[in-house]
């Protein structure tokens, strides 16, 4: 399968000298969902930045499928950086209103946004008046309002206690399910990166080498009878020896 967008052997490095990832080498797929797993500063932010195209590397290759794949990205970050004077709707409206879509042209694809992630009743509420979780939801609507090849989503459930993460892992699961995007996902959870992923890549500290990549059975059902099952146990052991070593720690 060609890849969506391939990364070779790129490397970037910041003003002040620090090496955040050395000669990186990454494929995504389409339709996969890849998370990247590794220790704070190993790059994993960094990676999705080059991709997003907000950031440049200092060396190395960022290749393309096609001009529309590059165009189709959806950014989610781990804060849902809304608008705090906007309303639901404005804020999943404002990907489209930037790009000068009219608001009655567009309101058809604010609200089928806003159902994919249940906040349709919340169109009119202000961030405010949000939780945690539906402020995550709205974030991820709006990365979704542009219907993008590519969604990128950094840390976005690390804020949330555990119950909403929870919930938040099957509402993207489910949201897969139905769009069938490509999602590359950060996280520092291990168990995390088995539950929502097809594959993990586990990148060291200190320039974001690839320590182990673990595939994962995409038909296998994503729900808590996975999470308690051997299959789960197994890949969850795998990433963590994996993580262990991108640490430089000795394994258990």
């Amino acid at each position: 399968m060609t890849p969506l967008v391939s990364l070779r052997a790129v490397s970037k490095t910041f003003d002040n000298g620090a090496v955040v990832l050395d000669a990186l080498d990454l494929d995504v797929f389409p339709g996969e969902t890849l998370t990247l797993l590794g220790p704070s500063g190993c790059g994993k932010s960094t990676a999705l930045r080059l991709i997003a195209g907000v950031a440049s590397p200092t060396h190395g290759e960022i290749s393309w499928s096609s001009e529309e794949a590059r165009q189709g990205i959806g950014f989610v970050f781990q804060d849902a950086t809304l608008l705090p004077w906007a309303n639901v709707f404005a804020n999943v409206y404002l990907p489209l209103r930037l790009a000068g879509v009219d608001r009655r042209e567009a309101e058809p694809r604010v609200l089928d946004a806003l159902a994919m992630v249940r906040l349709e009743s919340a169109r009119d509420a202000f961030p405010r008046e949000l939780s945690g979780g539906m402020k995550m939801r709205c974030a991820i609507a709006r990365a979704l309002v542009t219907r993008p090849k590519l969604l990128l989503m950094d840390e976005p459930f690390a804020a949330l206690d555990e119950v909403t993460r929870f919930n938040l892992n099957d509402e993207l699961i489910e949201l897969k399910r139905r769009t069938h995007t490509t999602i590359v996902f950060v996280t520092h959870s291990v168990a995390e990166s088995v539950y929502l992923s097809t594959r993990v890549v586990v990148l060291s500290s200190g320039g974001g080498r690839v320590i182990g990549e673990i595939v994962i059975d995409p038909t296998a059902p994503r729900d808590a009878e996975f999470r308690l099952g051997a299959e789960f146990s197994a890949h969850a052991r795998r990433a963590s020896a994996a993580l262990l070593r991108a640490m430089g720690q000795p394994q258990l």
